[in-house]
């Protein structure tokens, strides 16, 4: 027999009067369990709240731009299937996210942008936006009275904000002091006149850590240190563990060694396993080992973070990387779990390439990359014998490592690699 029941914002952890963005669903649809129903967002993450139920949506008690909380009524639902205990229904129980500006917090302030581009779009100067917004906007060093808001009655979005700095950075730069360079404008070009094209949108995940990614680039002073590891030993052992673990549906990858070996490293040179303070003129040095893993997911890369991974073993870590992978990919991992990162690696092996020179995810201060194994002649006890090498790309920033501790560190991380015997140490 149907029954109505009703549809509440399930745990998000301490976060209280948090925004809907977005309304998924309409009243009359037809629903199935873990369907997502509204789109969240915080200061931290955007997130998706799936339905307990399957059923017919008889009404919504929520709007775009409505504050909710755990526990908030989202909707009304006429269902036939039986109450399901939060225990057996976990996706009822946790909030999906999106990875937007997970590390913001940890950011410096950006300088302000050129006044040259600001326009005002009030005459008293203010703007209609929520306090994670005007956050956001400042770590972005954009004043926020000075965005046209698109949303509901004016109202300042994230999307805003981001359209805000595009534009700032299309226009031309005033010379800084005199010594800056000036930056001519991107142009405007009508593809459809060369020929046929289709307009695809991008991505939430790819529009917000753009952003994110060409602040990165453009205020950390990256360099990048590149070297092989000798791995022909490893991956010997790490087919035996395969062979050994298949019947436990564990999967032992080159990462799981990966992150191990990273950890060691880090505890070798602690100035990598730490952040500049919010001033800039003091490093924070870490004492635990959260290593996030970049996921390759269809709609863009998320990097979930593996925390207290010294205190793990590589077969813990292998079963750990490939759950929380499949989660990633299927848009289930939570806000909690992409905060907190110290080192990241960004792991391209299974795809191809020599080498690349990968971002830094800040607040961290390195980020490895990892490219394809190959088999190489090494010339060893005056021969050359085949060995299995792996590409390294380890991205710093310079302002904090300078280039001898980066090639310490990348030679000592290839030692570990070359002798796994080291990771026991």
């Amino acid at each position: 027999m149907a029954e109505i029941k009703q549809v509440l914002v399930p745990d998000i952890g301490d976060y209280k009067d948090v925004s809907i963005i977005e309304l998924l669903v309409k009243a009359g649809d037809t629903i199935k369990a873990e369907d997502n129903l509204v789109t969240l967002e915080t200061d931290k993450a955007a997130m998706d709240v799936p339905s307990p139920y399957s059923g017919v949506i008889r009404e919504l008690k929520v709007k775009v731009g409505d504050k909710v909380s755990q526990g908030s009524l989202i909707l009304l639902l006429e269902s036939s299937e039986a109450a399901a205990a939060p225990k057996d229904n976990p996706a009822a129980a946790q909030v999906m996210a999106a990875p937007v500006a997970a590390k913001l917090a940890e950011k410096p302030a950006a300088a302000p942008l050129p006044a040259q581009t600001m326009q005002a779009v009030a005459a008293n100067g203010k703007a209609h936006a929520s306090p994670a917004i005007r956050r956001f906007a400042r770590e972005l060093g954009v004043p926020v009275a000075q965005v046209k808001g698109s949303g509901e009655k004016g109202r300042v979005t994230k999307d805003d904000v981001q359209n805000f700095v595009k534009a700032a950075l299309a226009q031309p730069r005033a010379a800084a002091g005199g010594n800056g360079m000036q930056v001519a404008a991107m142009p405007v070009v009508d593809f459809a006149k060369f020929g046929a094209i289709e307009t695809r949108p991008l991505s939430r995940i790819k529009k917000i850590s753009g952003a994110n990614l060409h602040r990165n680039w453009v205020s950390i002073p990256h360099v990048t240190q590149f070297d092989e590891a000798d791995i022909t030993e490893m991956e010997a052992f790490r087919k035996e563990l395969g062979v050994e673990y298949a019947k436990q549906n564990i999967k032992i990858t080159p990462l799981a060694f990966l992150v191990k070996a990273v950890v060691v490293a880090l505890q070798q040179f602690p100035e990598f396993n730490a952040s500049l303070d919010a001033g800039g003129e003091n490093l924070v040095l870490k004492q635990y080992f959260h290593i996030g893993v970049a996921v390759d997911t269809p709609d863009g890369l998320m990097v979930p973070v593996l925390r207290d991974a010294d205190k793990k073993g590589i077969v813990q870590l292998a079963r750990e990387l490939g759950e929380m992978s499949a989660r990633a990919r299927e848009k289930k991992i939570t806000a909690a779990e992409m905060q907190g990162g110290c080192f990241s690696i960004s792991s391209l092996g299974g795809i191809g390439g020599t080498a690349f020179t990968p971002i830094i995810n800040a607040p961290e201060l390195a980020i490895l990359g990892v490219s394809r194994a190959v088999i190489k002649p090494m010339h060893q006890d005056d021969t050359f014998v085949a060995r299995l090498m792996l590409p390294l790309s380890l991205s710093y920033d310079h302002r904090v490592i300078d280039g001898a501790a980066a090639a310490r560190f990348i030679v000592f991380l290839s030692q570990v690699l070359a002798d796994t015997r080291r990771l026991a140490l």
